[in-house]
């Protein structure tokens, strides 16, 4: 949403907004961008009469707005469809889907054009992407050229529109990370989430490509009845794009891309972790499907830098190094973990983990994040983000799953909130430690509370 704000205020829009709290990077980005955030949601922040409200997924019927928006019958539409109607038509759309990495995906895909850009004009790309991409100090970028790439999200779009938000982009290329399930609180099983992207990629025009990666059954399944071009990305033989002898030495992160049975070329970036590795192949070989020369490719990789709330260092005090990391899902915990250990081998490492997304708060994968923190040193566990709102018998038990890794000679703890962690932990820990603080949202500032509370213990 604040993404699409910016868009619109480069359009010469006037754009305000409401939000119940916003949190960095984004409210960050919006008091750059001189756009007013009103807190919290209430019927008079429309009192200016905008020509057009544009809601986001997180609302729903009760709150004020939106029931001032229905009395009045202000004109009201969703994120997924004005981007699509102001911005997509009339260019070439590159979306990247997926369960995990659309966002470090869509960031590298969009710089590759930027880097390409600088022999080509015309290459420049638009994009949308979900979080703030480093290389760009944005989460957006406005150009008068053919392409904008986007990234392609599988949550409802609006609770006016309950089908994902990647349906109203129509593709003309589309890459696909990974499909598993997720979004419990939207999608029954596995199978709806699987019909999602297979719907995703029914949209794909037979001109089209899909760039799919080879390492998930389900992704399999999604691209099998594709009418396009389909290529397939991954460490297996039989990949099209195949990722070999990767490993991580001297700040960079390096591997091969074979194609076809012939080297292609070396790999080398700044970001760590396999599963980086291959959101760069993705990219890599979608923009070279696309056109783009090999040359701006690997330049663009090895100038990448990052997303913010991705393996992003918050700070090194007294030998201890404190990480922030996006985590929504069991498993974009343990590739962020396996990334961790890839760079610091020989450190202590702790994973301080808020169970906020709608995912992470139920049970339903309970057992898959037990074996993703077991991959850590120490864990950490925070009570369940407004717990009150998920049903006892479907909410995740925090208690249980601290009890499981004791169990099996891990360390963990449960700690109520951010104060009670950073008041906990900060005396324990040691020079050469690594924290990973994993949230999807703002963890009640543990982000700026925990190296506040070390530089006070390491003057």
């Amino acid at each position: 949403m604040a993404s699409l704000a910016g868009l619109l205020q480069l359009e010469g829009h006037r754009i305000t907004g409401s939000d119940k709290a916003a949190y960095p990077p984004m409210s960050d980005l919006l008091r750059g961008l001189g756009i007013p955030v009103l807190e919290p949601y209430a019927e008079a922040n429309l009192d200016s009469k905008p020509d057009l409200v544009v809601i986001g997924n997180a609302l729903s019927r009760g709150n004020p707005e939106v029931e001032r928006v229905l009395d009045e019958r202000i004109p009201f539409t969703s994120m997924a469809a004005l981007l699509r109607e102001e911005f997509l038509v009339g260019r070439e759309s590159l979306v990247v889907a997926g369960t995990h990495g659309k966002t470090t995906t869509t960031s590298m895909l969009a710089w590759i054009y930027q880097v390409a850009a600088r022999e080509t004009p015309a290459l420049e790309p638009s994009f949308l992407i979900g979080g703030v991409a480093e290389n760009f100090g944005s989460s957006f970028q406005l150009r008068p050229t053919p392409t904008f790439i986007v990234e392609g999200d599988e949550y409802d779009t609006a609770f006016f529109d309950k089908g994902p938000k990647f349906l109203h982009y129509f593709p003309d290329a589309l890459i696909l990370t990974h499909v598993e399930f997720d979004h419990a609180d939207i999608y029954a099983d596995l199978d709806a989430v699987k019909t999602a992207f297979k719907r995703l990629v029914n949209l794909v025009p037979r001109r089209g490509l899909i760039m799919a990666f080879d390492g998930s059954e389900n992704v399999t399944e999604c691209v099998s009845h594709a009418l396009c071009r389909v290529e397939r990305y991954g460490f297996s033989q039989g990949a099209d794009w195949r990722l070999n002898n990767l490993r991580h030495e001297s700040g960079f992160t390096r591997w091969e891309v074979w194609r076809g049975g012939v080297l292609w070329d070396e790999f080398e970036m700044r970001m760590a972790g396999g599963h980086n590795a291959l959101n760069a192949t993705a990219a890599a070989a979608l923009a070279f499907g696309q056109g783009v020369k090999k040359e701006a490719i690997l330049a663009a990789l090895k100038s990448f830098k990052s997303v913010k709330r991705r393996l992003e260092v918050r700070a090194e005090i007294a030998g201890i190094t404190v990480i922030e990391d996006f985590a929504h899902h069991p498993t974009a915990i343990r590739e962020t973990l396996r990334a961790l250990r890839s760079v610091y081998p020989k450190s202590r490492l702790w994973a301080v983990l808020e169970p906020r997304s709608n995912t992470l708060r139920r049970k339903v994968l309970e057992a898959d994040l037990v074996a993703s923190l077991r991959l850590a040193d120490r864990v950490v566990l925070a009570g369940v983000y407004q717990q009150q709102r998920i049903p006892d018998a479907e909410r995740l038990h925090p208690e249980d799953v601290v009890r499981k890794l004791n169990a099996d000679g891990a360390k963990a703890e449960l700690l109520p909130d951010a104060n009670a962690i950073v008041n906990g932990i900060a005396p324990q820990l040691e020079a050469g430690d690594v924290v990973a603080i994993l949230s999807n949202g703002g963890f009640d500032g543990i982000y700026e509370k925990l190296p506040a509370r070390l530089s006070e213990l390491h003057p």
